[in-house]
Protein backbone atom coordinates (compact mmCIF):
# COMPACT_ATOMS: atom_id res chain seq x y z
CA UNK A 1 0.00 0.00 0.00
CA UNK A 2 1.11 3.56 -0.15
CA UNK A 3 -0.46 6.89 -0.31
CA UNK A 4 -1.20 10.24 -1.92
CA UNK A 5 -0.39 14.07 -3.09
CA UNK A 6 0.14 17.38 -2.94
CA UNK A 7 -2.15 20.74 -4.17
CA UNK A 8 -1.83 23.94 -5.37
CA UNK A 9 0.56 27.02 -3.76
CA UNK A 10 1.94 24.52 -1.18
CA UNK A 11 3.24 21.18 -0.23
CA UNK A 12 1.77 17.98 -1.04
CA UNK A 13 -1.36 15.40 -2.04
CA UNK A 14 -3.13 12.89 -2.49
CA UNK A 15 -2.08 13.32 -4.79
CA UNK A 16 -3.27 13.70 -2.70
CA UNK A 17 -5.02 14.02 -2.25
CA UNK A 18 -2.42 12.30 -0.46
CA UNK A 19 -0.42 9.69 -0.97
CA UNK A 20 -1.47 11.55 -1.25
CA UNK A 21 -1.10 15.51 -4.03
CA UNK A 22 -2.56 17.76 -1.61
CA UNK A 23 -3.29 21.96 -2.08
CA UNK A 24 -1.78 24.58 -0.36
CA UNK A 25 -1.32 24.81 2.88
CA UNK A 26 -2.38 28.67 3.19
CA UNK A 27 -5.62 29.04 4.29
CA UNK A 28 -7.84 31.81 5.88
CA UNK A 29 -8.44 31.45 9.60
CA UNK A 30 -12.41 30.51 10.70
CA UNK A 31 -14.87 32.86 10.50
CA UNK A 32 -17.86 32.83 12.62
CA UNK A 33 -21.03 31.15 10.74
CA UNK A 34 -23.69 32.75 9.64
CA UNK A 35 -26.90 33.71 11.56
CA UNK A 36 -28.67 30.38 12.79
CA UNK A 37 -31.73 29.80 9.85
CA UNK A 38 -30.45 32.54 7.59
CA UNK A 39 -28.95 30.18 4.79
CA UNK A 40 -26.71 32.81 4.14
CA UNK A 41 -23.27 32.29 3.87
CA UNK A 42 -20.45 35.13 5.38
CA UNK A 43 -20.06 38.04 3.05
CA UNK A 44 -16.80 37.74 1.06
CA UNK A 45 -15.61 41.09 3.11
CA UNK A 46 -16.17 39.70 5.99
CA UNK A 47 -14.43 36.40 4.81
CA UNK A 48 -11.20 38.75 3.14
CA UNK A 49 -10.64 39.95 6.78
CA UNK A 50 -10.97 36.61 8.70
CA UNK A 51 -8.36 35.47 5.89
CA UNK A 52 -5.65 37.72 6.88
CA UNK A 53 -3.42 38.32 10.12
CA UNK A 54 -1.16 41.25 10.35
CA UNK A 55 -0.73 43.17 7.35
CA UNK A 56 -3.33 41.04 4.94
CA UNK A 57 -0.84 38.06 4.64
CA UNK A 58 -2.81 34.44 4.62
CA UNK A 59 -2.16 32.26 7.43
CA UNK A 60 -0.22 29.21 6.54
CA UNK A 61 -0.58 26.07 8.18
CA UNK A 62 2.35 24.88 8.36
CA UNK A 63 1.67 21.68 11.12
CA UNK A 64 -0.30 20.39 8.13
CA UNK A 65 2.92 20.44 5.74
CA UNK A 66 4.82 18.65 8.91
CA UNK A 67 1.43 15.98 9.11
CA UNK A 68 1.90 15.10 5.78
CA UNK A 69 5.45 14.68 5.90
CA UNK A 70 4.98 12.34 8.74
CA UNK A 71 2.37 10.41 6.74
CA UNK A 72 4.55 10.15 4.00
CA UNK A 73 7.62 8.91 6.52
CA UNK A 74 4.77 6.04 8.18
CA UNK A 75 4.42 4.55 4.09
CA UNK A 76 8.37 4.68 3.62
CA UNK A 77 8.52 2.69 7.38
CA UNK A 78 6.26 0.07 6.21
CA UNK A 79 7.35 -0.29 2.64
CA UNK A 80 10.99 -0.96 4.21
CA UNK A 81 10.49 -2.68 7.18
CA UNK A 82 6.79 -3.25 7.30
CA UNK A 83 5.96 -5.60 4.60
CA UNK A 84 7.86 -8.83 2.10
CA UNK A 85 7.52 -8.64 -1.14
CA UNK A 86 10.19 -7.24 -3.06
CA UNK A 87 11.71 -5.46 -0.49
CA UNK A 88 12.60 -8.81 0.59
CA UNK A 89 15.35 -9.50 -2.21
CA UNK A 90 16.41 -5.82 -1.63
CA UNK A 91 17.40 -6.90 2.23
CA UNK A 92 18.72 -10.36 0.87
CA UNK A 93 16.17 -11.71 3.71
CA UNK A 94 12.49 -10.47 5.61
CA UNK A 95 12.53 -7.16 6.42
CA UNK A 96 11.10 -9.02 9.77
CA UNK A 97 14.72 -10.49 10.48
CA UNK A 98 16.54 -7.05 9.86
CA UNK A 99 14.15 -4.92 12.26
CA UNK A 100 12.93 -7.58 14.72
CA UNK A 101 11.21 -5.27 17.01
CA UNK A 102 10.31 -1.94 14.77
CA UNK A 103 8.48 -4.30 12.02
CA UNK A 104 5.83 -4.56 14.34
CA UNK A 105 5.40 -0.92 14.68
CA UNK A 106 6.64 -0.54 10.58
CA UNK A 107 3.01 -2.63 9.53
CA UNK A 108 1.14 0.19 10.87
CA UNK A 109 2.59 2.39 8.55
CA UNK A 110 0.35 1.86 5.54
CA UNK A 111 -2.57 4.01 7.74
CA UNK A 112 -0.39 6.99 6.31
CA UNK A 113 -2.68 6.89 3.07
CA UNK A 114 -5.57 7.24 5.17
CA UNK A 115 -4.30 9.94 6.89
CA UNK A 116 -3.07 11.47 3.36
CA UNK A 117 -7.14 10.91 2.27
CA UNK A 118 -8.00 13.07 5.41
CA UNK A 119 -5.74 15.76 4.48
CA UNK A 120 -6.89 15.76 0.82
CA UNK A 121 -10.74 16.47 1.84
CA UNK A 122 -9.30 19.47 4.02
CA UNK A 123 -6.67 21.11 1.70
CA UNK A 124 -9.01 20.16 -1.57
CA UNK A 125 -12.01 21.88 -0.24
CA UNK A 126 -9.89 24.58 0.93
CA UNK A 127 -8.60 25.62 -2.71
CA UNK A 128 -11.21 24.66 -4.61
CA UNK A 129 -13.45 27.29 -2.12
CA UNK A 130 -14.26 30.19 -4.38
CA UNK A 131 -12.52 29.15 -7.52
CA UNK A 132 -14.06 28.43 -11.23
CA UNK A 133 -14.06 24.87 -12.57
CA UNK A 134 -11.17 26.45 -14.94
CA UNK A 135 -8.57 27.48 -12.35
CA UNK A 136 -9.53 24.69 -10.24
CA UNK A 137 -8.59 21.84 -12.94
CA UNK A 138 -5.38 23.94 -13.61
CA UNK A 139 -4.19 23.99 -10.42
CA UNK A 140 -5.00 19.93 -10.30
CA UNK A 141 -2.93 18.65 -13.33
CA UNK A 142 -0.19 21.04 -13.36
CA UNK A 143 0.10 19.94 -9.61
CA UNK A 144 0.22 16.29 -10.26
CA UNK A 145 1.68 15.51 -13.38
CA UNK A 146 5.07 17.19 -13.87
CA UNK A 147 6.66 15.28 -11.01
CA UNK A 148 4.83 12.49 -11.62
CA UNK A 149 5.74 12.08 -14.97
CA UNK A 150 9.34 12.23 -14.05
CA UNK A 151 8.65 9.62 -11.87
CA UNK A 152 7.62 7.35 -14.51
CA UNK A 153 10.48 7.71 -16.35
CA UNK A 154 13.19 7.68 -13.28
CA UNK A 155 12.19 4.11 -12.41
CA UNK A 156 11.35 2.86 -15.91
CA UNK A 157 14.73 3.54 -16.46
CA UNK A 158 16.49 2.49 -13.54
CA UNK A 159 14.66 -0.62 -13.76
CA UNK A 160 15.61 -1.14 -17.48
CA UNK A 161 19.13 -1.08 -16.33
CA UNK A 162 20.88 -4.60 -16.84
CA UNK A 163 22.09 -4.61 -13.46
CA UNK A 164 18.93 -4.26 -11.64
CA UNK A 165 16.96 -7.06 -10.33
CA UNK A 166 13.93 -6.09 -10.79
CA UNK A 167 11.95 -5.96 -14.22
CA UNK A 168 10.56 -3.30 -15.83
CA UNK A 169 7.49 -2.97 -17.47
CA UNK A 170 6.75 -2.84 -21.04
CA UNK A 171 7.26 0.43 -22.87
CA UNK A 172 3.77 -0.03 -24.04
CA UNK A 173 2.33 -0.44 -20.45
CA UNK A 174 4.98 2.80 -19.48
CA UNK A 175 3.32 5.10 -21.82
CA UNK A 176 0.23 4.21 -20.91
CA UNK A 177 0.95 5.36 -17.26
CA UNK A 178 1.77 8.93 -18.12
CA UNK A 179 -2.21 9.40 -17.91
CA UNK A 180 -2.11 8.28 -14.52
CA UNK A 181 -4.95 5.66 -16.16
CA UNK A 182 -3.32 2.94 -15.89
CA UNK A 183 -5.11 1.16 -12.69
CA UNK A 184 -8.83 1.02 -14.41
CA UNK A 185 -7.05 0.49 -17.67
CA UNK A 186 -5.69 -3.06 -16.48
CA UNK A 187 -2.07 -1.82 -17.10
CA UNK A 188 0.79 -2.76 -14.98
CA UNK A 189 1.92 -0.22 -12.80
CA UNK A 190 5.37 1.80 -12.62
CA UNK A 191 5.10 2.96 -9.49
CA UNK A 192 3.05 0.64 -6.90
CA UNK A 193 1.80 3.92 -5.18
CA UNK A 194 -0.05 5.13 -7.91
CA UNK A 195 -3.26 3.14 -6.74
CA UNK A 196 -4.37 6.34 -4.19
CA UNK A 197 -3.43 8.51 -7.32
CA UNK A 198 -6.32 6.94 -8.80
CA UNK A 199 -8.58 7.67 -5.86
CA UNK A 200 -7.67 10.83 -5.53
CA UNK A 201 -8.32 11.59 -9.02
CA UNK A 202 -12.09 9.96 -8.68
CA UNK A 203 -12.47 12.64 -5.69
CA UNK A 204 -11.22 15.87 -7.86
CA UNK A 205 -13.71 14.49 -10.59
CA UNK A 206 -16.73 14.66 -7.87
CA UNK A 207 -15.69 17.47 -5.72
CA UNK A 208 -15.37 19.40 -9.02
CA UNK A 209 -18.66 18.10 -10.84
CA UNK A 210 -20.74 18.32 -7.43
CA UNK A 211 -18.96 21.44 -5.64
CA UNK A 212 -16.62 23.45 -7.70
CA UNK A 213 -19.15 23.77 -10.24
CA UNK A 214 -22.49 25.05 -9.18
CA UNK A 215 -20.19 27.07 -6.67
CA UNK A 216 -18.87 26.47 -3.26
CA UNK A 217 -21.14 27.06 -0.75
CA UNK A 218 -21.51 25.65 3.50
CA UNK A 219 -24.79 24.34 2.31
CA UNK A 220 -23.56 22.54 -0.74
CA UNK A 221 -20.62 21.17 0.61
CA UNK A 222 -22.65 19.34 3.52
CA UNK A 223 -25.30 18.35 1.31
CA UNK A 224 -22.21 16.76 -1.03
CA UNK A 225 -20.71 14.87 2.24
CA UNK A 226 -24.32 13.47 3.29
CA UNK A 227 -25.41 12.67 0.05
CA UNK A 228 -21.61 10.72 -0.92
CA UNK A 229 -21.81 9.38 2.55
CA UNK A 230 -25.02 7.38 1.89
CA UNK A 231 -24.20 6.62 -1.85
CA UNK A 232 -20.80 5.06 -0.39
CA UNK A 233 -22.89 2.89 1.73
CA UNK A 234 -25.87 2.01 -0.71
CA UNK A 235 -22.62 0.72 -3.07
CA UNK A 236 -21.23 -1.47 -0.45
CA UNK A 237 -24.88 -2.78 -0.03
CA UNK A 238 -25.85 -3.16 -3.87
CA UNK A 239 -22.23 -4.86 -4.80
CA UNK A 240 -22.73 -3.07 -7.68
CA UNK A 241 -19.12 -2.66 -9.55
CA UNK A 242 -19.23 0.61 -11.25
CA UNK A 243 -20.55 1.91 -7.95
CA UNK A 244 -18.08 0.65 -6.01
CA UNK A 245 -15.48 2.62 -8.74
CA UNK A 246 -17.23 6.03 -8.90
CA UNK A 247 -18.05 6.30 -4.91
CA UNK A 248 -15.22 4.48 -3.64
CA UNK A 249 -16.75 3.26 -0.32
CA UNK A 250 -13.69 2.16 1.33
CA UNK A 251 -11.88 5.54 0.74
CA UNK A 252 -14.68 7.89 0.71
CA UNK A 253 -15.16 8.18 4.57
CA UNK A 254 -11.80 9.78 4.85
CA UNK A 255 -12.01 12.61 2.07
CA UNK A 256 -15.52 13.51 3.41
CA UNK A 257 -14.23 13.91 6.85
CA UNK A 258 -11.35 15.95 5.91
CA UNK A 259 -13.84 18.46 3.80
CA UNK A 260 -15.85 18.38 7.09
CA UNK A 261 -12.82 19.53 9.26
CA UNK A 262 -12.71 22.39 6.70
CA UNK A 263 -16.00 23.24 7.55
CA UNK A 264 -15.01 23.68 11.07
CA UNK A 265 -11.85 25.20 10.26
CA UNK A 266 -13.48 28.15 8.08
CA UNK A 267 -17.34 28.69 10.02
CA UNK A 268 -15.97 27.72 13.47
CA UNK A 269 -18.00 25.22 16.05
CA UNK A 270 -20.95 23.41 13.97
CA UNK A 271 -23.18 20.55 15.12
CA UNK A 272 -23.25 19.75 11.00
CA UNK A 273 -19.61 19.79 10.70
CA UNK A 274 -18.94 17.81 13.99
CA UNK A 275 -21.29 15.52 13.13
CA UNK A 276 -19.83 14.74 9.14
CA UNK A 277 -16.41 14.69 11.09
CA UNK A 278 -17.85 11.57 13.95
CA UNK A 279 -19.74 9.65 11.03
CA UNK A 280 -16.76 9.73 8.53
CA UNK A 281 -14.78 8.42 11.52
CA UNK A 282 -17.01 6.02 12.21
CA UNK A 283 -17.25 4.30 8.75
CA UNK A 284 -13.72 4.66 8.25
CA UNK A 285 -12.15 3.16 11.08
CA UNK A 286 -14.17 0.38 10.05
CA UNK A 287 -12.57 -0.13 7.15
CA UNK A 288 -9.34 0.21 8.07
CA UNK A 289 -10.08 -2.61 10.89
CA UNK A 290 -11.57 -4.62 7.53
CA UNK A 291 -8.98 -4.19 5.36
CA UNK A 292 -5.72 -4.22 7.54
CA UNK A 293 -6.12 -5.94 10.20
CA UNK A 294 -4.96 -9.70 9.96
CA UNK A 295 -5.55 -13.02 12.51
CA UNK A 296 -2.35 -13.33 14.56
CA UNK A 297 -0.76 -16.23 13.67
CA UNK A 298 3.41 -17.56 13.23
CA UNK A 299 3.14 -16.61 9.24
CA UNK A 300 1.35 -13.43 9.64
CA UNK A 301 4.09 -11.00 8.98
CA UNK A 302 2.29 -7.81 9.13
CA UNK A 303 0.10 -8.55 11.94
CA UNK A 304 -1.76 -5.56 13.17
CA UNK A 305 -4.08 -5.32 16.23
CA UNK A 306 -7.73 -3.86 15.59
CA UNK A 307 -7.48 -1.45 18.55
CA UNK A 308 -3.52 -0.12 17.23
CA UNK A 309 -5.40 0.44 13.92
CA UNK A 310 -8.15 2.37 15.21
CA UNK A 311 -5.77 4.38 17.17
CA UNK A 312 -3.91 5.39 14.39
CA UNK A 313 -7.00 6.48 12.15
CA UNK A 314 -8.04 8.61 14.99
CA UNK A 315 -4.87 10.06 15.29
CA UNK A 316 -5.12 11.16 11.62
CA UNK A 317 -8.57 12.53 12.17
CA UNK A 318 -7.95 14.13 15.60
CA UNK A 319 -4.32 16.11 13.96
CA UNK A 320 -5.77 17.81 11.13
CA UNK A 321 -8.80 18.65 13.13
CA UNK A 322 -6.46 20.02 15.80
CA UNK A 323 -4.58 21.90 12.98
CA UNK A 324 -7.69 23.35 11.47
CA UNK A 325 -8.81 24.68 14.78
CA UNK A 326 -5.95 26.21 15.22
CA UNK A 327 -4.46 24.63 18.29
CA UNK A 328 -0.92 23.57 16.69
CA UNK A 329 -0.23 27.57 15.22
CA UNK A 330 2.89 27.31 17.38
CA UNK A 331 4.37 24.74 14.79
CA UNK A 332 5.05 27.66 12.51
CA UNK A 333 8.56 26.73 11.73
CA UNK A 334 9.86 27.26 8.50
CA UNK A 335 11.27 24.62 7.35
CA UNK A 336 7.82 22.73 7.84
CA UNK A 337 6.79 24.43 4.22
CA UNK A 338 9.94 22.81 2.40
CA UNK A 339 9.03 19.48 4.44
CA UNK A 340 5.60 19.59 2.86
CA UNK A 341 6.50 20.57 -0.65
CA UNK A 342 8.94 17.47 -0.80
CA UNK A 343 6.55 14.95 0.31
CA UNK A 344 4.81 14.55 -3.16
CA UNK A 345 8.21 14.08 -4.96
CA UNK A 346 9.27 11.87 -2.02
CA UNK A 347 5.94 9.57 -1.73
CA UNK A 348 6.69 9.06 -5.69
CA UNK A 349 9.66 7.84 -5.70
CA UNK A 350 10.53 5.85 -2.34
CA UNK A 351 9.09 2.87 -3.34
CA UNK A 352 10.70 1.34 -6.12
CA UNK A 353 14.25 3.52 -6.36
CA UNK A 354 14.51 2.41 -2.30
CA UNK A 355 14.32 -1.26 -3.61
CA UNK A 356 17.54 -0.32 -5.69
CA UNK A 357 19.04 1.85 -2.55
CA UNK A 358 18.61 -0.74 -0.13
CA UNK A 359 20.10 -3.33 -2.32
CA UNK A 360 22.68 -1.38 -3.38
CA UNK A 361 23.72 -0.16 0.68
CA UNK A 362 22.81 -3.20 2.34
CA UNK A 363 23.93 -5.84 0.02
CA UNK A 364 27.01 -4.18 -2.09
CA UNK A 365 28.14 -2.04 0.98
CA UNK A 366 27.18 -3.61 3.68
CA UNK A 367 26.13 -0.85 5.64
CA UNK A 368 23.69 -2.36 8.75
CA UNK A 369 20.39 -2.47 8.42
CA UNK A 370 19.55 0.20 10.25
CA UNK A 371 22.17 2.87 8.91
CA UNK A 372 20.86 1.43 5.60
CA UNK A 373 17.33 2.82 6.48
CA UNK A 374 18.25 5.66 7.54
CA UNK A 375 20.39 6.31 4.37
CA UNK A 376 17.40 5.38 1.94
CA UNK A 377 15.33 7.62 3.62
CA UNK A 378 18.01 10.11 2.93
CA UNK A 379 18.92 9.48 -0.45
CA UNK A 380 14.88 9.54 -1.37
CA UNK A 381 14.31 13.11 0.59
CA UNK A 382 17.71 14.64 -1.56
CA UNK A 383 16.10 12.92 -4.64
CA UNK A 384 12.61 14.64 -3.43
CA UNK A 385 14.34 17.87 -3.08
CA UNK A 386 15.83 17.79 -6.63
CA UNK A 387 12.59 17.26 -8.28
CA UNK A 388 10.47 19.93 -6.66
CA UNK A 389 13.62 22.84 -7.47
CA UNK A 390 13.74 21.28 -10.92
CA UNK A 391 10.74 19.83 -11.95
CA UNK A 392 7.75 21.54 -9.95
CA UNK A 393 9.38 24.88 -9.63
CA UNK A 394 10.13 25.02 -12.85
CA UNK A 395 7.24 23.22 -15.03
CA UNK A 396 3.90 23.39 -12.17
CA UNK A 397 3.50 27.43 -12.83
CA UNK A 398 3.91 27.24 -16.65
CA UNK A 399 1.54 24.17 -17.10
CA UNK A 400 -0.75 25.90 -14.87
CA UNK A 401 -0.95 29.39 -16.83
CA UNK A 402 -1.29 27.35 -20.18
CA UNK A 403 -4.56 25.61 -18.43
CA UNK A 404 -5.86 28.19 -17.09
CA UNK A 405 -6.25 29.90 -20.91
CA UNK A 406 -8.29 27.19 -21.90
CA UNK A 407 -11.79 27.18 -22.09
CA UNK A 408 -13.85 24.30 -20.66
Amino acid sequence: MSAPPAPDTGPMSPAGTGPIPPAAATAPTPTPPPAPGTGQEPSAERTAKAAVRGGGHPVRLRALDGLRLLAALMVAGYHYGGRGGEITEAWGSSPRAQFPTLSSYFAYGCLGVQIFFVISGFVICMSGWGRPLRSFFASRVSRLYPAYWVAIILVTGVFALPWVAYEAVSPSDALVNLTMLQQPLGVDRVLGVCWTLWAELRFYALFALFVVLPGATRHRVVLFCAVWTLGSALAEASDLPLLDVVLMPEYSSYFIGGMGIYLLHRFGHDALAWGIIGISFLIGQHYAVRELWHPAGVDAFSYRSATGVIAVVAFGYAAVTLIAMGKLNWANWRWLTVAGALTYPFYLVHEHLGWVAVWALHQELGIPSHGTFALTVLVMLGLAWVLYRCVEQRFTPVIKRSLSTVRL
